[in-house]
């Protein structure tokens, strides 16, 4: 492990709003243990390690790409999606585009959807993902359904942000619309 190992560590805590107290509790690793690491005074065996990764609830992986970008400072990643472009997917009854499909490790997944289905028979089950999302409506009227709220209709330009556990519909009601979906998590859309 590195000097990149804490600051990491640290980069996660801090994104928690955790103390080093609070993660200490959390994770068992004594609070002199994770101060020594953060400051790269120290390393961690594998157990304090995973200890710490299952704490800040990130696998080893999450934990590499993290120490990668504090190497780097800013990742200065980016992916640009010209109209049409994307892999074709499906969400909420409708289909979609992934954008930036080919960037790994992403915390978010905007999709732009084309909301054709004119009713909830149409829709088919309601969609449900980890996370959450926002959704805001670019062309047309989405009417969004809820497995805990009365439908909502939204125009072109209005936007929701909603808990994505919970099922939801997109419905077109008067003609097809477009709309941008961001949810948490690179595959919170499935592929």
């Amino acid at each position: 492990m590195s000097d990149r190992t804490g600051a990491a560590i640290r980069k996660l805590r801090l994104a928690r709003g955790w103390n080093l107290a609070t993660l200490s509790a959390e994770s068992g690793v004594p609070i002199s243990t994770i101060s020594r690491v953060e400051l790269g005074q120290n390393a961690l065996n594998y157990e304090k390690l995973m200890r710490l990764c299952r704490a800040l609830d990130v696998d080893l992986e999450g934990l590499v790409t993290r120490e990668a970008e504090a190497a780097h400072g800013r990742s200065g990643r980016r992916a640009v999606m010209r109209a049409g472009d994307g892999p074709p997917t499906r969400i909420s009854g409708n289909t979609g585009r992934r954008a930036a499909a080919d960037l790994k490790a992403k915390s978010l997944s905007p999709i732009v959807v084309d909301v054709t289905a004119a009713s909830l028979g149409a829709h088919g089950p309601m969609t449900a993902h980890d996370g959450e999302a926002y959704l805001l409506v670019l062309d047309g009227e989405v009417e969004f359904h809820s497995e805990h709220y009365a439908p909502l209709r939204l125009a072109a330009g209005d936007a929701i942000y909603f808990d994505a556990t919970s099922g939801y519909a997109l419905i077109a009601p008067t003609r097809p619309a477009r709309a941008l979906v961001v949810a948490a998590g690179e595959t919170a859309f499935g592929p």
